[in-house]
């Protein structure tokens, strides 16, 4: 066995990784390749946090903190009765267990895990917003979840978190300002005889920029908060340290099963192929050809619609609103996004797999209930794409991978939740 190693060695193989007792797989497993463990070591640990250049207190703390009472804040909702953690509960991993978000009204789309999403450059199934604390606006004047309006969350920051938000961003309007301003308004581009559009036009310029200045600063500092949401490092990160460091306990952190599930997931099962990298996406948009949402009507365009929306975003990146200026790199890519790219049309994003096994049900609009229904669906590849084409790279799995196995991988991806003092909304 120790000349067996020696050659093995000299040929590139880590000798290490030949048998259990040396870390790294069973005795009647073929050891890893040095292929596989690059592949392997690509993927672990979790990913650091990427920078925010539109949001100048990203990483303050007292922004965080404002932002945290935000998050939990049910009064910011025309109801009183949703909050950002209505669909974002942090015991359910920030997900919310059903198959389409339900704020004020039902939604068309699932709602994603807010773990890690600081590091994604697009926000929403269909990346219609390019930065965290943009996205976090959305949901605020969207009729089917919190179906709130700017100027009324102006009032109710005053009355409620005026301390915190002057703490961070300076004065809020004074109360003779807020006076002057209507109960209800916002802009509805599509819709100028709504009474809250109409109220709206009827303000100032000065009035709708200080209204939009505060708007905007409760998107960063909700963006602040949830950026302390990093997913934390799981089985699978254990697995790999021990790999690197040649830990002799290597093979009993994963049983075979998971091991099995995590050769195929990297080799012939081609999973690695978009879902790579430290946070297990490759942030990209897929057309997969899913069957049909139960409940929902039309169809949806995925990211071409995405595209579309977010270069006309009020807040995208470079405007007045953002931190960053045109010329930053992150605002570049905008700048090529080209909404008519055929492979937009039907796709969506690659989400990240981390604690995927605790943010059921699955796909854009939850049309699968369980990580085993997904596995069966890329094993056959049933039916046809919608709109568009399904993604030209994307092959049913070979016959020789077990749905079993690949399950059990992905469950080893699940990592412990973040600091218990970001999970409420705190005195």
């Amino acid at each position: 066995m120790k000349a067996a190693r020696t050659t093995l060695r000299s040929a590139g193989v880590l000798g290490w990784c030949l048998t259990g007792a040396l870390g790294c797989t069973q005795a009647d497993e073929p050891p890893w390749s040095p292929q596989e463990l690059r592949v392997i070591f690509s993927l672990s640990p979790p990913p650091t946090l990427a920078p925010s250049p539109g949001n100048r207190v990203a990483d303050d703390d007292r922004a965080a903190q404002l932002g945290r009472h935000l998050f939990f804040d049910k009064g910011l909702s025309s109801n009183g009765q949703v909050a950002c953690a209505s669909c974002h509960d942090p015991i359910r991993h920030f997900t919310d267990g059903r198959q389409r978000a339900r704020g004020v009204a039902d939604t068309a789309r699932n709602a994603p895990t807010i773990i890690g999403a600081p590091n994604a450059p697009f926000l929403f199934h269909d990346g219609r917003k390019d930065s965290l604390w943009a996205q976090a606006l959305g949901p605020l004047e969207n009729d089917a979840e919190h179906a709130f309006d700017r100027t009324a969350a102006v009032h109710h920051v005053a009355a409620h978190h005026r301390a915190r938000y002057e703490a961070v961003f300076g004065p809020m309007p004074t109360a003779a300002e807020l006076a002057a301003l209507p109960a209800h308004a916002r802009p509805r581009p599509l819709d100028s005889r709504h009474p809250q559009a109409r109220a709206w036009a009827a303000m100032t310029e000065l009035q709708r920029a200080t209204v939009t200045r505060v708007f905007v600063h409760l998107g960063k500092a909700i963006e602040a908060y949830e950026r302390k949401l990093v997913p934390l490092p799981g089985r699978f990160d254990r697995y790999v340290a021990a790999l690197r460091t040649r830990d002799p306990s290597a093979a009993q952190v994963l049983s075979a099963q998971e091991r099995r599930g995590l050769r195929a997931f990297i080799g012939v099962g081609g999973c690695v192929n978009c879902h790579n990298g430290p946070a297990l996406s490759d942030q990209g948009f897929h057309n997969l050809g899913l069957p049909a949402a139960q409940g929902v009507v039309g169809v949806d365009g995925g990211r071409s619609v995405g595209a579309d929306q977010v270069r006309r975003d009020e807040f995208r990146c470079g405007t007045v609103w953002s931190d960053a200026t045109p010329t930053t790199a992150a605002c570049q890519e905008l700048r090529f996004l080209n909404p008519l790219f055929e492979d937009f049309l039907g796709a969506f994003k690659t989400p990240s797999l981390r604690n995927v096994a605790r943010t059921a049900p699955y796909m854009h609009a939850g049309q699968f209930a369980t990580l085993e229904e997904v596995v069966r669906f890329y094993q056959t590849l049933p039916g046809r794409a919608q709109v568009g084409h399904r993604e030209w790279t994307l092959r049913p799995l070979p016959g020789s991978v077990v749905a079993a196995d690949l399950v059990a991988f992905l469950q080893t991806l699940t990592g412990p939740l973040p600091d218990a003092r970001w999970l409420g909304p705190g005195g």
